[in-house]
């Protein structure tokens, strides 16, 4: 029995890994956070494997029955929606009710949003936090705050609604000289990435309303 980490591509359905590929065929069920969005990578690829919905609404049954599936030797694929399960969704609490019933764990690494922005933004590399979602209310300036002293690169994600207001606390509170990447569509055909200050952004998007999919990365503040 094992419960398989499977990464699934953040856009462009040819970043999938052969391994991935595989295993995805070679499992006895597949858990996906949603069945309708992963059948069409499923399909592509020929896969036909019983599936199995696992969300953030999901609540301790589905991981109860999940984990009841493995523990009489079945093994199970998890997919997230886009990129690795785990980061920024509710595979979490399945990995760890795995854990404790000491059923083994096997990554099978492939693509994450916030690595792909990373390396097209020519900002540092050695050192970055990822932050995933920011908080939308409580904590959320005590957050700004501390980003303001903050010297790794920073990556978040966030949603196009709010893309604005964002960016415009980010220049009230880090300044409008910090640099900045945002990038959008990562994989995908209208892929892009703005590169600037966090002043320089908030005007770009001020006149280009933003759709789709956006990761952000903010250099260290001791970056010139």
């Amino acid at each position: 029995m094992a419960l398989y980490i499977v990464s699934t591509p953040i856009g462009n359905l040819e970043d999938i890994t052969i391994r991935a590929i595989n295993t995805l065929k070679a499992v006895d069920f597949i858990a996906a956070e949603d069945t309708r969005h992963s059948i069409i990578l499923l399909n592509k690829y020929e896969i036909r494997k019983p599936l199995l919905s696992f969300h953030s609404h999901s609540g301790g049954a589905k991981i109860d029955k999940i984990i009841e599936n493995l523990k009489q030797e079945k093994s199970c694929a998890l997919i997230t929606d886009a990129g690795t399960p785990g980061i920024s969704d509710p595979a979490y609490s399945l990995i760890k009710a795995a854990i404790a019933e000491n059923i083994r764990i096997i990554p099978v690494p492939g693509p994450a949003a916030f690595l792909a922005a990373l390396v097209g933004t020519g900002l540092p590399m050695n050192e970055f936090i990822y932050m995933g979602f920011l908080p939308i209310k409580k904590g959320r300036q005590t957050l700004l705050n501390r980003l303001k002293d903050e010297e790794k690169t920073v990556i978040f994600y966030e949603s196009p609604h709010r893309l604005q207001k964002t960016l415009v606390q980010l220049e009230e509170y880090l300044g409008p000289d910090r640099k900045i990447v945002v990038a959008r569509e990562l994989t995908k055909i209208h892929e892009e990435f703005i590169r600037g200050t966090v002043s320089e952004a908030r005007e770009h998007f001020e006149k280009h309303p933003v759709k789709g999919e956006i990761t952000i990365v903010l250099s260290g503040s001791t970056l010139k």
